[in-house]
């Protein structure tokens, strides 16, 4: 996990802006699905894993302020390539990227100011760890890149 000095929340703000930086050229894509790793990723299921990645941790948690179990997660995750994501990336595309990435990042600034950072429950991560680790989830972006 990255290390860093400002708040958790900067993290996952600083994650966002760097998706939506690199999806505002996606309109130009080629249709042609990216291999990556051992996975394909086309504009679409980048968004998708980001915007999955953050709701499936903030799920988390919401779930350890309230003292209640999580949820465990049935993703198919980038295991699968959905018909949706092998769609055209059009500049509507792009405005529902941004007003939903931006509305998840605003969530988390909120609830990561709000609870207690280091607060572990059992073996979870504590919110400070879940935002460091979703930085990570630019690598879903980077599988497209700048186009």
């Amino acid at each position: 996990m990255p290390e860093t000095t400002s708040h958790p929340s900067d993290v996952i703000t600083h994650l966002v802006e760097q998706v939506l930086d690199r999806a505002a050229t996606w309109t130009t894509w080629d249709g042609a699905p990216r291999p990556i790793d051992d996975r394909i990723y086309t504009p679409h299921k980048a968004i998708r894993r980001v915007a999955d990645h953050l709701i499936d941790h903030l799920a988390e948690i919401e779930a350890h302020a309230a003292g209640a179990e999580t949820i465990p997660d049935h993703w198919h995750a980038s295991a699968v390539t959905t018909p949706a994501d092998l769609a055209p990336f059009t500049a509507e595309d792009l405005d529902e990227a941004r007003s939903r990435l931006t509305r998840l990042a605003q969530i988390y600034e909120l609830r990561l100011r709000a609870v207690d950072l280091d607060h572990r429950s059992g073996d979870a991560w504590t919110a400070r760890e879940i935002a460091l680790h979703l930085a990570g989830s630019l690598y879903y972006a980077d599988a497209i890149g700048y186009l």
